[in-house]
């Protein structure tokens, strides 16, 4: 089985490679394309796999996942990549000096869709919190200040820490046991 993948992440791509396995060959398109603006990253997955599906006339896989701090009303939220961009890690730090509860949750939609069909999608949601300063070298993201729950580790401290991170996996076994049905 072939799927094309749509990111302009690399590690993204090694990610679904390393779980999806040999049985479903990944076919990555480094396309650019507009999003939905919403809050839902499941919303924004399944709109981007549908328009990107009827447009090329092929089967598509588009991932949207976001961080989500309890404390700053779920942002940066499905705007986690234009965040990083725009203000970094050190922003995200700042908006979070003398804030106790630095409660959080990474959350991955994997959304799947066929030409002229309907999208069907994959959720996947890890807890944790954001750490005090930027720890680690590892991962890519917000790896270096997302603490994993029942860790007091991030994921940066993490030597193959893409291994271990659960939001996104979660969402592609998902993928994964869906392709093998069919």
């Amino acid at each position: 089985m072939q799927i094309n993948l749509i990111t302009s992440n690399l590690s993204k791509v090694k990610e679904f490679k390393a779980i999806l396995g040999d049985k479903v060959q990944i076919n990555h398109l480094n396309i650019e394309y507009k999003e939905l603006r919403s809050n839902n990253p499941e919303e924004i997955a399944k709109e981007s796999a549908k328009r990107l599906a009827d447009e090329l006339n092929k089967t598509v896989v588009v991932e949207d996942s976001g961080l989500f701090i309890k404390a700053l009303n779920d942002f940066p939220g499905t705007c986690s990549a234009y965040i990083h961009k725009r203000i970094g890690l050190k922003g995200i730090l700042k908006l979070m000096e003398n804030i106790e509860d630095r409660t959080c949750f990474y959350k991955s939609a994997v959304a799947y869709c066929e030409p002229n069909k309907q999208p069907i999608s994959f959720l996947g949601e890890e807890k944790g919190t954001i750490a005090l300063e930027e720890k680690g070298a590892h991962g890519f993201g917000h790896d270096t200040i997302f603490i994993p729950e029942s860790s007091n580790k991030t994921y940066g401290e993490i030597e193959k820490c893409e291994t271990i991170k659960r939001f996104r996996k979660i969402a592609i076994e998902k993928l994964k046991d869906c392709l093998e049905e069919q």
